[in-house]
């Protein structure tokens, strides 16, 4: 029987192989992980890119949306300004009858024997100064204005009794409030 001996360094060549191997494995191994590492990064940043795209997209309909809005504020101001116009333009269309009613009921409150010489308007309050007869008729004249639609609360500031030409006359100063209630239902 012959048997075979080998001789040859066996080990330290099946050692190298076992390097070799070790070394394509390790090799293949970072390989396999490169390209992982790859296909992770390209997936992570593709949706990365599609989120930066819709931000994109949010950010640019914010910026339309912020012009429209200012435009929206304009319009309400203007819209505003408008409805102030037209209010002023009621009103003066409300109050265009006002003192040739106010003169009208003047005259129709004003008794016999009693003459008005200054009448100032303020607001809604009246300044009547005249001469009268006498001071009864101060009083009636008082109460015909109390008794007015347009006018409410005479005061009477001064009255003072004087000598002239003609007799003795009062010569009187009262105020009295235009009202609202006068002005609205004549217009």
């Amino acid at each position: 029987m012959a048997h075979h001996i080998n001789l040859l360094p066996w080990r330290e060549q099946q050692r190298k192989d076992d390097q070799r191997q070790f070394f394509i494995g390790l090799a293949g191994a970072a390989i396999v992980a490169l390209g992982g590492v790859f296909l992770v990064n390209s997936y992570v940043q593709t949706h990365i890119d599609r989120q930066n795209a819709r931000n994109g997209r949010i950010e640019e309909e914010n910026r339309r949306l912020d012009t429209q809005i200012a435009e929206i504020r304009e319009l309400q101001k203007l819209r505003q300004n408008l409805i102030e116009r037209m209010r002023i333009i009621e009103e003066l269309q409300d109050q265009r009858t006002t003192s040739v009613h106010l003169f009208d009921e003047l005259i129709k409150t004003l008794p016999d024997g009693v003459t008005l010489l200054v009448m100032r308007q303020e607001g809604t309050q009246i300044t009547l100064e005249g001469q009268a007869q006498s001071n009864a008729r101060v009083s009636s004249y008082m109460k015909n204005l109390d008794g007015s639609p347009w006018f409410q609360d005479p005061q009477l500031v001064v009255i003072e009794t004087k000598d002239g030409k003609n007799g003795r006359f009062a010569q009187f100063s009262l105020r009295v409030q235009l009202t609202r209630s006068g002005t609205e239902g004549q217009s």
